[in-house]
């Protein structure tokens, strides 16, 4: 196996990957394995799964999508329940496993209860997918397999050895939380900013073992603001093309 790709956690700003996936296709760049964390997971399935990416931009950027997926809860272990974001995931994976997909892929995930790093590589997508994006403090943790799962980022925000485990022999990775948040405006915000603060040590760490490495200009963007989704995936396409040679170059 030659070409992994590896889409990286980031809440909203993780829109991105959807423009920089579109620029893949069209300049006709494949690669043999796929490895998704959190909202890169997201993406990283429905591409997988042969998702048309201009359909999904239209979805996402229509008025009031993303709210719809929001369905909140009175809980203390998390403000939105996630049942809505499952049943869309398997809705536009067509529900498949891992193992009817048309790229190999990998979601990564965290076991709360053990700190462990767990990689899923079969049985269902989009239960796996809604494991990974359990970003804590917003998700509900999510109880599968027995184990209680919370968002990859925990362990590894970009997990590029996990391709390598995969036998990706050079590595395409796209982080998409380069920069700090300056709007610390509520404690969920500086909640999340401690945790990408928290993340950024072990990325540091981890990102010279791609062989090119992606960061789009997405750092003014909000976890959670989904409402910028044009804009995001916009911002997806532009660091794609302005690295196009160097994607080329080094990854081919």
């Amino acid at each position: 196996m030659e070409r992994g790709l590896v889409l990286g956690a980031g809440g909203a700003r993780g829109l991105a990957h959807l423009g920089f996936l579109q620029v893949l296709e069209e300049e006709s760049i494949k690669v043999d394995c796929i490895v998704g964390c959190s909202i890169g997971a997201v993406f990283g399935a429905l591409w997988a799964a042969g998702m048309d990416l201009y359909r999904l931009e239209r979805l996402i950027t229509y008025q009031g999508f993303s709210k719809r997926l929001w369905d909140l809860a009175v809980s203390r272990d998390g403000l939105v329940k996630g049942e809505k974001v499952l049943e869309a995931m398997r809705l536009l994976t067509r529900d498949l496993t891992f193992a009817e997909l048309r790229i190999p892929l990998a979601v990564v995930a965290t076991d709360l209860e053990t700190g462990e790093r767990v990689v899923f590589r079969e049985g269902s997508v989009a239960h796996a997918v809604r494991a990974s994006i359990s970003i804590p403090g917003i998700f509900k943790p999510y109880r599968y397999q027995g184990r209680l799962f919370v968002d990859g980022a925990v362990k590894n925000r970009l997990p590029i050895q996990v391709a390598k485990d995969m036998g990706a022999k050079k590595v395409l990775a796209v982080d998409v939380k380069k920069g700090l948040s300056t709007k610390l405006n509520t404690a969920m915000d500086v909640m999340l900013q401690a945790l990408e603060i928290l993340e950024e040590e072990v990325f540091c760490t981890q990102r010279e073992k791609a062989d090119v490495l992606i960061q789009p200009e997405v750092g003014h963007i909000g976890v959670l603001q989904f409402d910028l989704a044009e804009e995001a995936i916009a911002l997806g396409r532009t660091a794609a093309k302005s690295q196009l040679s160097e994607i080329v170059r080094n990854f081919y």
